[in-house]
């Protein structure tokens, strides 16, 4: 599917189909999975969907493979094992399954014996679109590479994109409320991505509502003549915000996909996009624009958290919860109301008025989401990932050279023991700002 919205001309030409004749079924839906260059090389990488664990790798021929994460001898996880001539190999015993989820391998099984047709894992399909990796949760003959939510604008060379992968501690759905809310930004992002001045009501208008998704425009009113923004909620997982000023030949946008990795637990991915400035974003590494990134996430992350649990002590219904205003929440109000109507095929949801399996006491989940920038995106990261590591051994060199360099000004006299002296406390300095970089892979941001 690609995103290219005219909603200009949709305007009045739009028709909804009948209410009766939609349906969303969220196993016949795509999921990002990863960032191909995010996607280790030589090693399984593990993810869930609504709590069940899948597992993704490349065969022989580099070609990508999800299987259900669970051996079938013995249960055991896929993930913890390895690959082996493009063959995934259980840690627990040996077995070792293809592409097809096929049992290749049984070292437990004398050579003339035949390996049970029943000792296979389940397949899914799984393909790459514009640099992220996607699985189909349902039968693979029913995949549709079409519905794959592409951007058309990152099929021209001139557009150049900046990615981040994180981790975060709510639901899927609170999520996307919080993305498709353009209100919050000048507030909770003041300093950052907005201006607390800049705060005003918006023009906002629903262009589509269907199972499909929501499309609309916003703008905001205190500017005559502003251009207006497009929006894009594609079910379930995509969001894409679009605007372009055509007198000054600017076009950009940011998409934001997610995965529902389990209750309380989602998976985002981040991307944005533009032909404008495109030397900037090819000149700044990943891991330092990953540092802005994941502090406006984290702006946002109490504050999600906080207001969920506030929703639970009440134990409400959103429509009696909140008080939304037509100049500020528009989408919020569609995206909880597009759930009321078709979010009913979903394990679990929460809707403006309906929701279904949400109690935090039924959360199963086996992996509790901590909550720390390490786990929730350093980990998974490999800009980040590479350049913690390198930045935790130059901290320990300089330790080493500082030691060093003391211990040769103590064993030295007259000028070489001040050049000595000074080179120390100046490593010192330096393991010390090493440090200090090393807790921004580590840490969140908090507010003062």
């Amino acid at each position: 599917m690609i995103v290219n919205s005219k909603i200009e001309e949709q305007v009045k030409q739009t028709a909804l189909q009948p209410e009766e004749n939609q349906e969303f079924h969220w196993r016949q839906c795509w999921y990002p999975v990863c960032f191909v260059q995010d996607l280790p090389k030589n090693r399984p990488y593990s993810f869930s969907l609504y709590d069940e664990p899948f597992v993704l790798f490349r065969d022989q021929n580099g070609q990508l493979v999800c299987l259900v994460d669970r051996c079938p001898h013995r249960a055991a996880k896929l993930s913890d094992g390895q690959i082996t001539d493009g063959k995934i190999e259980c840690l627990y015993h040996g077995w070792q399954f293809g592409s097809d989820g096929q049992c290749l391998h049984i070292p437990q099984l004398s050579t003339d014996a035949k390996i049970p047709t029943n000792a296979c894992v389940q397949s899914f399909e799984v393909v790459e679109r514009q640099g992220i990796v996607w699985m189909w949760a349902g039968e693979r003959e029913a995949a549709v590479d079409g519905s794959i939510p592409t951007i058309e604008e990152l099929e021209k060379p001139e557009f150049v994109t900046t990615d981040v992968m994180r981790d975060l501690p709510y639901d899927q759905f609170s999520f996307t409320e919080n993305v498709i809310d353009p209100a919050h930004v000048q507030i909770s992002h003041d300093g950052t991505l907005g201006k607390r001045e800049n705060a005003q009501p918006s023009e906002m208008e629903v262009i589509e509502n269907s199972s499909q998704g929501i499309r609309g425009r916003l703008r905001g009113i205190n500017k005559p003549n502003q251009p207006w923004t497009q929006l894009e909620f594609i079910a379930s997982n995509f969001v894409n915000y679009k605007y372009s000023i055509a007198q000054r030949g600017v076009i950009g946008g940011v998409a934001f996909y997610s995965i529902p990795l389990g209750k309380g637990r989602c998976r985002i991915f981040v991307r944005n996009y533009s032909s404008f400035k495109t030397w900037k974003l090819k000149l700044t590494p990943r891991w330092l624009d990953h540092m802005f990134r994941n502090k406006i996430l984290e702006e946002d992350m109490s504050l999600v958290i906080g207001q969920k649990a506030q929703i639970e002590r009440l134990g409400q219904s959103l429509k009696q919860v909140f008080l939304p205003l037509k100049t500020c929440d528009t989408f919020v109000l569609e995206y909880y109301k597009w759930l009321d109507k078709f979010g009913s095929s979903l394990p679990y949801y929460q809707g403006y008025s309906t929701s279904k399996n949400i109690d935090s006491s039924d959360n199963n989940s086996s992996t509790p989401m901590l909550l720390d920038r390490f786990s929730q995106h350093t980990q998974l990261c490999s800009s980040c990932s590479s350049a913690y590591q390198v930045t935790n051994r130059v901290k320990q060199s300089f330790v080493v050279v500082a030691i060093a360099l003391a211990a040769l000004a103590i064993l030295t006299e007259t000028w070489i023991q001040v050049v000595a002296v000074s080179a120390s406390l100046g490593a010192i300095g330096l393991a010390v700002a090493a440090e200090k970089l090393k807790t921004h892979f580590q840490r969140p941001y908090t507010r003062q």
